[in-house]
């Protein structure tokens, strides 16, 4: 039989979806060649450091997309009835999208002013981020890729290394209050959390490939 347009509407979405996360990672990493952002260390800076210039729209569209694509394949996913509506991997992957748009509302703290409420909570916003997706994806993994070995194991994988990498940023809180120095030297934090990033980026994307297929 042919294949209708409803058929494909799910494939299609889900490539919408990736293309939105692309053209949000691609939108940061050019933040990092263009003025006034490219003096802004990608060793020693968070990403967040972008939203404190004349490029913060930028930064702004980049995270709404991603936060976007990340809504639309969780609500997919409800809609085909892979992951339940209220189920703890939905809940985490609605407080992941909810983060992103927080840290937008409320830029990071501009220590050139001193600190200020915004910053407070877009710290909270987005530790709950950087947990919840790689929670999420881990409670989401079987039931999404049931019969996809391959994958599932790749979403569990780039799940746990996302967790690790803010382990690494967990170890040097630890050691500051052992009487170490401040936790945000203790690693190279912006290198961290760019690769972080990346890493929660790919896991997100997994959730399109069950999209993909040819509609039987």
């Amino acid at each position: 039989m042919p294949t209708t347009t409803a058929g494909r509407a799910p494939g299609l979405l889900g490539l919408a979806s990736i293309a939105a996360i692309v053209v949000g990672a691609a939108l940061i990493l050019l933040l990092q060649f263009i003025p006034p952002t490219d003096a802004i260390s990608p060793m020693r800076r968070t990403i967040s450091e972008y939203a404190l210039s004349a490029n913060k729209w930028i930064f702004d569209a980049a995270v709404v997309l991603i936060a976007a694509a990340s809504a639309l394949l969780f609500t997919l996913h409800v809609l085909h009835r892979s992951l339940r509506a209220f189920s703890p991997a939905v809940v985490c992957g609605a407080l992941w999208t909810v983060s992103l748009l927080v840290i937008v509302a409320f830029p990071k703290t501009d220590w050139a002013v001193g600190p200020s409420v915004g910053g407070m909570i877009h710290r909270y916003a987005s530790v709950a981020g950087f947990l919840c997706l790689p929670v999420g994806l881990l409670l989401a993994s079987r039931a999404v890729f049931a019969r996809r070995t391959g994958w599932l194991w790749t979403a569990r994988v780039l799940s746990l290394t996302s967790l690790a990498w803010f382990g690494v940023i967990l170890t040097g809180v630890a050691v500051m209050l052992t009487g170490g120095g401040p936790w945000w030297t203790f690693v190279p934090l912006g290198l961290v959390e760019r690769l972080m990033a990346v890493n929660e980026l790919l896991a997100i994307a997994t959730l399109a490939v069950p999209l993909l297929r040819s509609p039987e």
